[in-house]
């Protein structure tokens, strides 16, 4: 109580009312921390901790099989053991025209999206980063790059990339838990022209896979840990050539027209939040994971 700038009371009969519509919210809530994906009632509780040692064991088996196993086998493999997955909007490349250097924007819902990108695009397509923990470095599958927050390094780099093949951004820089886009980075539309948006979504019954303040190595352990993790992986197709850079069209202008684009898909809210507002506002920090 002592940090909190409002409060807001809910009285005994309010408990028993179904879940508040969200465009009844006092505020709209976009940001908040903690694990837990449901309310603790002492029945829900009592089941969580008796599925808990269960859920730990399917986490385990269910990263190892996107590491271990080829891409083909592990989308069975992967349903077998509980994980919902659902493609839609891939294309095919055309004949006789080899795709390289595709800039794949995707929206960030967990640490697992450019695997998931991965997984549905059947090829390892690296990924750049601004932090990540070295043991979700060592145990992902695809080559992840870290962003060093200096803008001509960062651009050196992701160009770099490009050049030897297709590569994964996030331009919102963190993940959000709520159907809402935060700011995207314009830099991606300043490095390529050929850029597909991915629209990304996860959904979790038990546990949040991500956290602003808690221990983030333990991210991909607890979204797997969920009795039913669900992703939904949708190509949105070319960005026109009318809002690339070749266009002519500035940057800042690409990534906003991206963001809507996502946002419809999504049927999420875009909005001009940041990765350091979100950090500051749960963790007093700006988001650096140490190496």
């Amino acid at each position: 109580m002592g940090v909190s700038l409002e409060v807001y009371v809910v009285n005994r009969e309010s408990t028993k009312t179904a879940r508040l519509p969200r465009d009844r919210y006092p505020k709209p809530l976009i940001f908040h921390d903690g694990r837990l994906a449901f309310l603790p009632t002492p029945s829900a509780a009592l089941a969580f901790f008796l599925f808990l040692p269960l859920g730990v064991i399917l986490s385990v088996i269910r990263i190892s099989i996107g590491i271990l196993l080829p891409y083909k086998i592990s989308f069975g493999a992967g349903a077998l053991f509980g994980v919902r997955y659902r493609t839609s909007g891939l294309r095919a490349p055309e004949p006789g025209v080899k795709r390289r250097g595709v800039l794949y924007v995707c929206t960030h819902r967990t640490l697992v999206d450019p695997i998931m990108l991965t997984a549905a695009l059947q090829k390892p397509v690296p990924a750049v980063t601004y932090s990540l923990s070295r043991l979700s470095e060592v145990i992902a599958p695809i080559k992840t790059v870290r962003l060093t927050r200096d803008r001509e390094r960062d651009a050196e780099t992701m160009s770099r990339l490009l050049e030897h093949g297709d590569l994964a951004v996030c331009p919102e820089g963190t993940t959000c838990r709520e159907p809402y886009l935060l700011r995207f980075s314009p830099l991606f539309a300043e490095l390529a022209d050929d850029m597909e948006p991915v629209a990304l979504d996860a959904q979790v019954t038990t546990l949040y896979g991500t956290t602003a303040s808690g221990h983030k190595w333990l991210d991909p352990v607890v979204f797997f840990a969920n009795p039913q993790p669900a992703y939904r992986v949708d190509f949105l197709g070319a960005v026109p050539r009318e809002w690339t850079r070749a266009g002519g069209r500035a940057g800042a202008e690409v990534a906003n027209w991206v963001q809507r684009r996502l946002g419809e898909a999504l049927g999420y809210e875009c909005t001009g939040l940041t990765r350091r507002d979100k950090y500051m506002m749960l963790a007093g920090n700006d988001g650096v994971v140490a190496k």
